[in-house]
């Protein structure tokens, strides 16, 4: 169980010590889940995370700043091995987040890590084109909804050969004392597998060595 997961990020800012102990226990409520779980902040920086949530991405390979583990934003957007486990990644994973990113750059602009994470995009033209042009063409065609993450069921490809290509609910709880410390807990609850010979919604294509977007969908039906 990952308690303020590590990772190549700013110093954590400083919390109570009456929170750093509601923390604690909050993760071992979370390892005591079945489910893959785990409690990002305002910036997707993993704070908690449990053993099924480790298990889920224990295939991907190292990366500098983008581990699930360390902040899941940059992991969907950045690792080139996100695809072998979130199917039909670039709609279903990264249009969500790249809208959720945007609010969240908008009510914390001067938060470094969010800026980092912005020039990142803008170091790559196709991520840059999908969050200037192809986002909102997206969000008007597909509605506000689409971005929550609370409900969604998205695309999983499992590394439980008994589960493989599947899908999961994505379950979001902010209790008020998560609320306190800007937080919020995401427990991906999946779905029984697919019958055989159904795919993965999706086509899965041939990975990039940066991880970033290869296309920006188009909107039109």
């Amino acid at each position: 169980m990952a308690f303020q997961a590590g990772g190549q990020r700013p110093a954590p800012r400083p919390v109570r010590l009456e929170a750093q102990a509601y923390l604690q226990d909050y993760a071992a409520l979370v390892e005591a889940v079945s489910l893959p779980s785990f409690v990002v902040d305002h910036r997707w920086d993993v704070v908690v995370a449990n053993s099924a949530f480790e298990a889920l991405f224990r295939a991907v390979g190292p990366h500098p700043t983008a581990m699930p583990g360390d902040n899941f934003l940059r992991f969907v957007l950045f690792h080139p091995d996100a695809d072998a486990v979130l199917g039909d990644r670039e709609a279903s994973w990264c249009l969500p987040m790249l809208a959720q990113f945007a609010a969240a750059l908008e009510r914390h602009g001067h938060d470094p890590v969010l800026q980092a994470i912005r020039r990142e995009i803008a170091q790559d033209p196709l991520m840059e084109a999908a969050f200037r042009q192809g986002l909102p063409h997206w969000l008007r065609a597909v509605g506000a909804e689409a971005v929550e993450h609370d409900g969604a069921v998205r695309p999983l490809l499992h590394p439980d050969p008994r589960r493989g290509a599947t899908e999961c609910r994505i379950v979001v709880e902010a209790p008020r004392a998560l609320q306190e410390l800007d937080c919020t807990r995401l427990t991906l609850v999946p779905r029984e597998p697919r019958r055989p010979g159904t795919a993965p919604r999706g086509p899965r294509g041939a990975r990039r060595t940066a991880g970033h977007l290869t296309v920006v969908p188009d909107p039109r039906p």
